[in-house]
């Protein structure tokens, strides 16, 4: 159960990444599945012929930010579309990530890593002190996206994925603030690569297959949960998100469901945190009015003796007498 909680707090890194893709940018970037692998590989190779892992994991995060840069290039540059270009540069870090491991994979099990201090001192895995050490790492990366977000480049990335002719027209480069949101998220996806495998101790080549699909579940299911009103909200919710997915992962585990299920069970997940909200009681919950549509208005109490307020009205309303040759008004009611 701890470990499943501390791997669910190193991969919101990754949904961290998503959300900036999916949520901000408004960009469906299939990259993270290569990029994930790509930080892996490059931190276990790094690691493997000595190098600090403190350093690999640098190295990592900045092996996933080229990557993003790739795919803003081909979609920007190359007039490609985007869904295509996360899928070429994807293809294409495989044969690279081959090439980085020498091989489908890469052991660090007698190698240090940025976790040997944790496991020594018995803290990973076993204890809550080790959740919350990887806590505070994740809750920092969440305020600097949040920051960021908040700022002049920050707001005009937001508006590049709300409507990208207004903000062009303003004079904003979306070409530019594109490739610098894929290079981040896809930052965040190598970084999350990187201590992803010095945690299990070993990259495979196959370990980023379907991350995207995780990605999407531990954006919509947090979000489904808590909102995404404000920045701060639904950062915290993709972290709330991922960690939940992990515990469904081990509960599913533990209940003797095959392993080879589990993606379809993460498919499942995603598809009932997108209709749910939309149907029955859910509709009900606050947080969830934005996913589900508009909440049905509430029955009058009959206890309830104060006078109905006069509807007010969103439509246009016409003002004036009763006699049709007379000139009317119109009142347009805020």
């Amino acid at each position: 159960m701890i470990g499943s909680f501390e791997l669910g707090l190193l991969y919101g890194a990754m949904a961290l990444g998503v959300y900036l893709t999916f949520r901000v940018l408004n960009f469906p970037d299939l990259t993270i599945d290569g990029s994930f692998t790509t930080g892996g590989a490059v931190a276990a190779a790094m690691i493997v012929n000595g190098q600090d892992p403190v350093l690999a994991t640098a190295a990592g995060t900045a092996a996933g930010l080229v990557a993003g840069v790739i795919t803003g290039l081909l979609h920007t540059k190359g007039r490609i579309d985007g869904l295509l270009a996360g899928i070429l540069t994807m293809i294409a870090l495989w044969s690279v990530n081959l090439r980085i491991m020498d091989g489908s994979n890469v052991s660090l099990l007698r190698e240090d890593t940025v976790f040997t201090p944790l496991r020594d001192a018995h803290l990973t895995g076993r204890t809550w002190f080790g959740v919350l050490i990887i806590l505070a790492g994740v809750m920092v990366l969440k305020v600097l996206v949040d920051w960021f977000l908040t700022t002049d480049l920050g707001l005009a990335i937001q508006a590049t994925g709300n409507n990208q002719q207004m903000i062009r027209s303003l004079g904003v480069n979306t070409d530019r603030t594109t490739i610098l949101t894929l290079a981040l998220s896809n930052a965040l996806v190598g970084l999350c690569g990187a201590m992803v495998t010095q945690y299990q101790g070993f990259a495979d080549i196959s370990m980023g297959i379907g991350l995207i699909l995780v990605g999407l579940a531990s954006v919509i299911l947090g979000q489904a949960i808590i909102g995404q009103r404000y920045i701060v909200q639904a950062s915290v919710a993709v972290i709330v998100g991922a960690v939940l997915y992990r515990l469904i992962v081990f509960l599913a585990l533990r209940a003797g469901l095959n392993p080879n299920d589990m993606k379809a069970i993460t498919a499942l997940l995603v598809v009932a945190a997108l209709l749910l909200p939309r149907w029955g009681f859910l509709r009900r919950v606050p947080s969830l009015r934005s996913r589900g549509g508009r909440v049905p208005p509430r029955e009058p109490d009959p206890t309830d003796t104060a006078p109905a307020p006069d509807p007010e009205p969103d439509t246009v309303a016409e003002a004036g007498t009763d006699d049709p040759a007379a000139p009317s008004t119109r009142a347009t009611w805020r």
